[in-house]
């Protein structure tokens, strides 16, 4: 089965794209670490989720 990617949102993607940017730059350069119990990471990782949620609760309903 062939991936479809004309259906992607373009905005999806570039929130995508700055969320990893944000995610590379807070750990080589700000010294975040995941799961240390620090704020940043720890929104960073709700706010992601959370979107990741709806967007496949509204793909799935279509």
């Amino acid at each position: 089965m062939a991936a479809r990617f004309d259906t992607q949102s373009p905005l999806l993607t570039a929130f995508g794209v700055l969320i990893a940017l944000v995610a590379i730059v807070g750990t080589q350069f700000l010294g975040w670490e995941w799961g240390s119990g620090q704020l940043v990471p720890a929104l960073i990782g709700i706010l992601v989720a959370a979107v990741a949620v709806v967007v496949a609760v509204r793909r799935y309903a279509n």
